[in-house]
C-alpha cells in the first residue's frame, strides 16, 4: 500500500505560562505525545528545559512522521522541571493542548489555549505550533537523445534505452533511472524525465554518474552499445542552444580497434534542477480540500428496518455506511477551513412527491446541501433514512457531474487553491457504467479525486474496472483519462481491522493525485516554500 509519509518538523513556543516556582519563574519543557488508542498516549519527543521563562520558544524542534491517510491525535504537555529525573510525574503540569497533526499541517501555524484538564484553562497560557516539512524538494529534469548509435540487431536496428547509475559506498554503482526502450532506432529521442536530486546524486553535484546506452533484447540478454561517466555539474551545462555531448564508448571495441572513436553520441539537450512540490507544499500553501459525500439508497441495500439491511442502524448506533463516513471524513475535515460538506443521496424516492432522484441533498435543501462537519453529514443521513423509499437504479454519473461542475469552476481560477474529493458509498454494481466512465474521464482533467467504498458482499468488478490502477480508463468515445482519480476499496476487507486501516487504504492515493493534477497544469502552491539551494 502506498503511503504519504513525510517528516514534519514542529517549532513550539508558549506565552503566559503559569508560575509554579516560588522566588523564580517556571522552568518549562514541552513533551509531545501521540494517541495509540483507548485513551493511551505514547511519548514521541520532548524539548529542552528553559530556565525561568513564562513565554518560552523551544530550540529543540521535534520531528514527526506525518501520514495524510491517518488521523494522528497529538498532545503537547508543558511541565515545570525542578529536578534531573526524566520522569515527569513529579513535575508540575503547566497545561496541555490536543489537536491532530492534520490540523497543524493545514494551518501551518496553529495557536491554542493551554488547559489543565478538559474545559479548565491554564490561566492565560497559550501554545503556538509551526509545521515545516523536512524534504529536499529538488528534482533533476532531463531531455536526452542519441545520434548514430551502433546497430546491434541482425534483422533490424538497435532498440536503445538508457540507464543512469550513481556511485555508492565502496565504489559500487546504484541504478537511479532507466528510460523507456525506443524500438528500431539509431537516433532515439527519449521522453523527458525527472529524478529526485537526492536519488540521483545524494545532493552531491560532483558525485560520479555512469550512463549506459543498451540495446534491448526481449530475452533479457541486452547488449551494451556504449557507456560514459560524468557528474551533475557537467550535465548542468546543457542548454537548449548548446547541448552537452558524450561519446558512447564500448570497452571491448575500444581495445580491439585503434581507429575506434565511439559507438554513437548521447546528447543531453537539457538538464535543469527544479523544485518538486509535495502534497504538503500545496496544503500548507493554502490549498483547501473540499469533501463531498454520495450515499447509495437503492433497494438492493434492503429495508432499513431489517437487521439484514446495510442501512440498518444497530443498537450501538452504527452501520457500514456510517463507519465509512466517519473513517474518511475525520481525516479530510482537517483540510477544509469552513468544514461545510455537501452530502447527497441517490437511487431513492424522496418526499414529498416520492419521485426517484439520483442527486438529492441529504438535508433535503437543494439550494444549501452543506452539512456542518462529519457530524453534520452523519446527522443528515440519520434523518433522511426514515423519510426516503429505497428504490433504484444505481447511477453514479449525476453526483460525479455535480462535483465536477464545482471543480471546473475552481480550475478556471488557474491556481492551486482548491481540490475536491468525492466519497461514494455503495452496495452494488453501477447501472449507468458508460455515463460514469464518461464523467470520470472528464473529471480527470479537473482538480478532483473520487473514492468509492463498496459495502456489503456484492460483485464489485465494475468498481475495480473504474479504478485506474488496472489500466487507463477510457470514455465510450475512446478518450483516455488524463490521470488516475478513482480509488475503490471494499469495506468488508477491513471489517476486523482497526478503523484507521480503512482510512489509510481509502486516502492513500489522494496526495499523489492532487500533486499530479497541479503539476500537470504547472501550478505551484499559492504560498510556495523557500527553494532549496545547491
Amino acid at each position: 500500500m502506498a503511503h504519504c509519509v513525510t517528516k514534519i518538523q514542529l517549532s513550539i513556543s508558549c506565552t503566559d505560562l503559569l508560575d509554579k516556582d516560588i522566588g523564580s519563574k517556571s522552568d518549562p519543557l514541552c513533551v509531545v505525545l501521540q494517541s495509540v488508542g483507548d485513551g493511551k498516549w505514547a511519548e514521541m519527543a520532548r524539548t529542552e528545559k528553559i530556565n525561568n521563562c513564562q513565554s518560552p520558544e523551544f530550540s529543540t524542534k521535534p520531528i514527526i512522521d506525518y501520514y495524510f491517510e491517518k488521523v494522528q491525535s497529538i498532545k503537547f504537555g508543558i511541565y515545570d522541571i525542578d529536578n534531573k529525573s526524566v520522569n515527569l510525574s513529579d513535575d508540575d503540569y503547566l497545561g496541555g493542548f490536543e489537536c491532530t497533526l492534520g490540523q497543524i499541517v493545514s494551518n501551518r501555524t496553529l495557536k491554542g489555549p493551554l488547559e489543565l484538564k478538559k474545559g479548565k484553562l491554564a490561566g492565560k497560557g497559550t501554545i503556538t505550533i509551526i509545521a515545516e516539512e523536512i524534504k529536499d524538494t529538488r528534482v533533476v529534469n532531463f531531455d536526452v537523445e542519441a545520434r548514430n548509435l551502433d546497430k546491434k540487431d541482425f534483422l533490424g536496428k538497435s532498440d536503445p534505452f538508457l540507464e543512469f547509475f550513481k556511485q555508492g559506498d565502496g565504489g559500487t554503482w546504484q541504478l537511479v533511472y532507466r528510460s523507456e526502450v525506443i524500438k528500431n532506432n539509431l537516433n532515439p529521442c527519449w521522453k523527458k524525465f525527472s529524478v529526485p536530486l537526492q536519488t540521483f546524486c545524494g545532493g552531491d553535484f560532483n558525485k560520479p554518474i555512469k550512463v549506459h546506452c543498451t540495446d534491448y533484447d526481449s530475452d533479457g540478454s541486452h547488449d551494451l552499445i556504449g557507456a560514459f561517466e560524468t557528474n551533475l555539474s557537467q550535465l548542468q551545462k546543457a542548454g537548449e542552444s548548446s547541448p552537452v555531448e558524450f561519446d558512447c564508448i564500448h570497452p571491448q571495441k575500444k581495445q580491439k580497434k585503434k581507429s575506434y572513436k565511439n559507438s554513437g553520441v548521447v546528447r543531453v539537450k537539457s538538464c535543469k534542477i527544479d523544485v518538486e512540490y509535495s502534497f504538503l507544499d500545496y496544503v500548507m500553501g493554502g490549498c483547501q480540500i473540499n469533501f463531498t459525500v454520495g450515499i447509495d439508497f437503492t433497494g438492493s441495500n434492503g429495508d432499513p428496518k431489517s437487521p439484514d439491511s446495510l442501512h440498518y442502524i444497530s443498537p450501538t448506533g452504527v452501520n457500514e455506511y456510517l463507519t465509512a463516513i466517519w473513517c474518511v471524513g475525520t481525516v479530510v475535515q482537517d483540510y477544509d477551513a469552513d468544514k461545510q460538506f455537501p452530502a447527497f443521496g441517490f437511487g431513492a424516492q424522496i418526499p414529498p412527491n416520492f419521485q426517484v432522484s439520483h442527486e438529492f441533498a441529504l438535508n433535503f435543501n437543494a439550494s444549501n446541501p452543506y452539512c456542518a462537519g462529519v457530524q453534520g453529514v452523519v446527522d443528515a443521513y440519520r434523518q433522511a433514512l426514515p423519510q426516503v423509499r429505497l428504490y433504484g437504479p444505481t447511477n453514479f454519473s449525476p453526483i460525479i457531474n455535480h462535483v465536477s461542475r464545482f471543480a471546473m469552476s475552481a480550475a478556471q481560477q488557474k491556481n492551486a487553491s482548491q481540490y475536491f474529493v468525492l466519497l461514494i458509498i455503495t452496495d452494488g454494481e453501477i447501472t449507468d457504467l458508460n455515463d460514469t466512465r464518461n464523467a470520470i474521464v472528464a473529471a480527470s482533467k479537473l482538480p478532483m479525486s473520487i473514492i468509492i467504498i463498496g459495502v456489503g458482499s456484492a460483485d464489485f468488478k465494475a468498481m475495480e474496472f473504474l479504478d485506474g490502477d488496472n489500466g487507463a480508463l477510457k470514455s465510450s468515445s475512446g478518450e483516455a483519462a488524463a490521470r488516475d482519480i478513482v480509488q475503490f476499496v471494499p469495506f468488508r476487507q477491513f471489517q476486523n481491522a482497526p478503523k484507521e486501516a480503512l482510512s489509510q487504504a481509502v486516502l492513500a492515493e489522494v496526495p499523489k493525485q492532487l500533486v499530479t493534477y497541479f503539476k500537470l497544469l504547472g501550478l505551484t502552491p499559492i504560498k510556495p516554500p523557500e527553494k532549496s539551494t545547491a
